[in-house]
């Protein structure tokens, strides 16, 4: 698939840290994990801690829990590591739920929160179930327009979807993924503004969705880090937010 490069025009803009910063996960399956995932939420909360640490960042957002398969339903709090806190498992993520469901809940969860930066990943499941790549990429510039609506100086870091196993024999399905990809490249450099930033994270690098998932779609561990990876490394080499992500791509 087409390679997608960190994509801002506020590439230079140091954002200030005098005050906490308030982080919002927003995503899918990938994002909110099942029963023992420890989540690439997870992987990012040590991050912001080893480098935002000592009141620099809080994490925000009305939910808590992880996906529960045998229930089918968001109800487990087995997170890996049980020692995972609480107010640092909040997150705006759902099993099934793309752009398409998230665009008329963002202000909202964004209001309530008092998010200053939401780092989102969003698509696979629009573009496999819901929605084709034209109308994913509207729902998208939806949802960041929702999202300003609620903070007018909100700041953005947006994954581009990673094509997962499907892709690889549904050759329509994987033109999709890189047309939906090209087009999230074009919002972000549309409505990316000084006042509210919006940034393109790079593809993870080295992301494999053999080794790096349980089933070809969802992160295991080495993944998780990769994905919090791509989110630290954009805010930190385009905002100068945090520090190169150093999490070990450990397997437990």
């Amino acid at each position: 698939m087409a390679q997608v490069s960190t994509v801002t025009s506020q590439a230079g803009a140091v954002i200030s840290h005098d005050v906490a910063m308030r982080f919002l996960f927003v995503g899918d399956s990938m994002t909110i994990g099942r029963s023992g995932d420890f989540t690439w939420r997870y992987r990012m909360w040590q991050h912001l801690e080893a480098t935002l640490g000592d009141g620099g960042y809080a994490i925000t957002g009305p939910r808590t829990a992880l996906y529960d398969t045998e229930a089918n339903a968001p109800l487990s709090h087995a997170y890996g590591d049980a020692s995972f806190p609480a107010p640092a498992r909040r997150h705006l993520a759902g099993w099934g739920e793309g752009w398409l469901h998230m665009a008329p809940v963002v202000a909202d969860a964004v209001a309530s929160a008092r998010a200053d930066v939401l780092l989102v990943s969003l698509g696979l499941i629009d573009l496999g179930f819901y929605t084709d790549s034209t109308q994913t990429a509207a729902n998208a510039r939806a949802f960041i327009t929702a999202a300003r609506a609620a903070n007018p100086r909100i700041r953005l870091v947006l994954l581009p979807v990673i094509p997962n196993i499907r892709a690889e024999s549904d050759a329509p399905f994987a033109a999709e993924c890189d047309r939906f990809n090209t087009l999230l490249a074009k919002a972000v450099a549309d409505l990316d503004a000084p006042a509210s930033p919006v940034l393109l994270a790079s593809y993870p690098t080295g992301y494999d969705i053999h080794t790096d998932t349980y089933d070809g779609t969802h992160p295991g561990p080495t993944g998780e880090h990769k994905l919090a990876g791509a989110f630290a490394d954009a805010m930190h080499q385009a905002w100068g937010v945090g520090g190169p992500y150093a999490g070990a791509l450990a397997t437990a």
